[in-house]
């Protein structure tokens, strides 16, 4: 029996760990995440960032299809927090999805754990708090969901996996950067662009101070590498691109591409790409890595870019000279526009299923719903300045939809999303989308700011079928592509334009549709879609989780939570195995 006590224990301290043995064909994999603050200095100067596990960025969660993933969080934060899983389906689970429309937050000095099943997906994705802007002080990482064995990739197996993330930078901590908006104050330049966490290589004196960490990423010459590029930043859109290398993009959140060589890639706000990058360069030097700021005033942006190192292992010295250049686009974006166009869904190519990707031919479905979200700048509702959609800005309920539903909380939110934006006055709801279950939405969404926009809808991916500047109309849908636009869960609208996306509406839940532009969202720009099963089946949505947190209205349901206590003990799987480990240990104490 002390073998049995050992193992109790052991259960009680790691449950996450022990739950990979619980099922043979849909195997378990655990990951403990302490979320807290440290001090780091990646632009040169001490300020307070948000690590996981004392890291910054956060480590890489890397997993296959159909596995049962438990994440458990710890917030040694001082406020609340939420680990939102972007691009990641949450099939049958929009519980897990960790934004504020679905779930309660953790609370400081809690624990937390997600279990979901990563369902027929693959590909490159990230993870990121979703909480008061604090994607702007770190917390992210990448989320990997590679292919089974038994699908073929419609590639050569590459000789590695690299990530790199990118994003704008600010010296001010998400709190700051809060209170600015508060204040009805814009956020201003960024101070920087980092790459995984660093801040840019001196390849310039006179922009970069001495002394600043840089990013290196070691290769083999001759080998192919995939590199998995997600842009977690802030607001910034940023090309990409790595001096004397071409770019064969291979797949974007989930779904492979058309092979095609890029020399650089804009890759906005929430997007991720998977390139295969050959190292066929000689290596008298290192190699610039290069993300750099799109869409600004070039001249006054020239410190906001982000330099890494390529370094060959037999490489001869540093990198030196100028950068590898930006397109020469500033004041004409049909070029980048047109790169986006030029990314189409490789329909031929297995998935995470042994068929097609493009087996699903979505230009032949009736669409059921058509919704036309119109984006402005910035308003002024009662006092304060607000972003809308529709003309109307959203505010996140105490009580979360999903949660409300569950228990019929009453006037929570408001199921009466417009179709069409709003002619009167803006106005501030909490007003969401009632989609059709197992209907084909058509969504519009026109960009009428001076800004790049970036939307994200939770719990799909959506089919890009069209872009063009101007504003849309019916007319439009004779550009539409209708045969291979990519299917993925973020896309850009670029300023005075419109992008027009598909989506089958099969997955029930409360799904988040919002800007990726942490100051947009943070002010409102953003609603969520509301799926509903007529039939009550199990089938379609799993049960409200055992380990739920309540607030809101059902504050009152929520228990006291044991903070010494390391990992919480929930989920329905993981009682099954302590009651069966309990019955393996009671045969043992009877046979000896």
């Amino acid at each position: 029996m002390a073998l049995c006590s050992k193992i109790l224990a052991l259960y009680l301290v790691h449950i996450c760990l022990l739950l990979s043995f619980c099922s043979a064909l849909d195997p378990f994999v655990s990951y403990n995440f302490e979320v807290s603050y440290i001090t780091a200095s990646p632009l040169g100067v001490p300020q307070q960032v948000i690590a996981i596990n004392g890291k910054f960025p956060g480590p890489t969660i890397n997993v296959t299809t159909n596995n049962n993933v438990a994440i458990n969080i710890r917030n040694k934060l001082d406020e609340n927090l939420l680990i939102h899983w972007s691009g990641i389906q949450q099939r049958r689970s929009s519980w897990q999805d960790g934004l504020p429309g679905t779930n309660c937050p953790i609370p400081p000095k809690w624990n937390w754990t997600y279990q979901f099943q990563v369902k027929d997906q693959i590909g490159s994705f990230f993870y990121f708090p979703s909480l008061h802007m604090q994607r702007a002080s770190g917390g992210f990482g990448s989320f990997i969901v590679n292919n089974r064995a038994i699908i073929p990739i419609p590639f050569d197996t590459p000789h590695g996996d690299i990530v790199i993330l990118i994003g704008d930078w600010y010296k001010r901590n998400h709190t700051a950067l809060r209170k600015a908006l508060d204040d009805g104050k814009d956020l201003g330049m960024p101070d920087g662009v980092l790459i995984n966490g660093k801040g840019p290589y001196q390849y310039n004196t006179t922009l970069v101070p001495d002394g600043i960490d840089y990013e290196t990423v070691e290769v083999q010459p001759g080998k192919t590498y995939r590199l998995r590029v997600h842009n977690v930043g802030t607001s910034t859109s940023l090309n990409f691109r790595i001096q004397n290398h071409n770019l064969l993009l291979a797949e974007s959140e989930g779904s492979y591409t058309v092979q095609q060589n890029y020399t650089s890639l804009d890759i906005h706000v929430g997007q991720s790409y998977s390139f295969l990058v050959t190292m066929d360069q000689n290596a008298s030097t290192d190699y610039y890595i290069v993300a750099s700021a799109r869409f600004v005033n070039e001249s006054q942006w020239k410190r906001v870019t982000g330099v890494g190192i390529l370094r060959y292992t037999n490489s001869k010295g540093k990198a030196k000279g100028p950068l590898p250049d930006a397109p020469n686009d500033e004041f004409d974006k049909t070029f980048s526009m047109n790169q986006a166009r030029s990314i189409r869904w490789n329909v031929s190519a297995s998935g995470a299923r042994p068929n097609p990707q493009g087996s699903f031919r979505y230009g032949s479905i009736n669409v059921t719903d058509v919704y036309v979200l119109k984006n402005k700048p910035l308003v002024t509702i009662n006092g304060k300045r607000k972003a809308t959609l529709s003309g109307i800005s959203f505010v996140n309920p105490a009580t979360p939809i999903r949660l409300a539903d569950q228990f019929k909380v009453k006037g929570v939110y408001k199921l009466d999303f417009p179709n069409k934006p709003l002619t009167g006055s803006p106005k501030i709801e909490t007003s969401v989308i009632n989609g059709t279950y197992r209907g084909f939405m058509e969504i519009i969404l026109q960009n009428n700011d001076t800004k790049m926009q970036s939307y994200h809808l939770s719990g799909y991916a959506v089919f890009v079928v069209g872009m063009d500047y101007g504003d849309w109309t019916e007319n439009s849908r004779g550009t539409y592509n209708k045969w291979d636009g990519i299917a993925r869960s973020t896309v850009q609208v670029y300023p005075g334009a419109w992008t027009a996306i598909l989506v089958s509406l099969d997955n029930v839940g409360v799904w988040n549709l919002r800007t990726e532009n942490l100051d947009s969202w943070y002010l409102g720009q953003e609603t969520y879609v509301r799926i509903v099963n007529p039939e009550d089946t199990n089938k379609t949505e799993l049960p409200i989780p055992d380990n739920a947190l309540f607030c809101g209205a059902l504050t009152k349901l929520q228990k006291p939570q044991d903070i010494s206590f390391a990992v919480s003990i929930t989920g329905s799987r993981s009682k099954l195995f302590f009651t069966m480990l309990m019955a393996v240990c009671a045969l043992m104490s009877v046979f000896g």
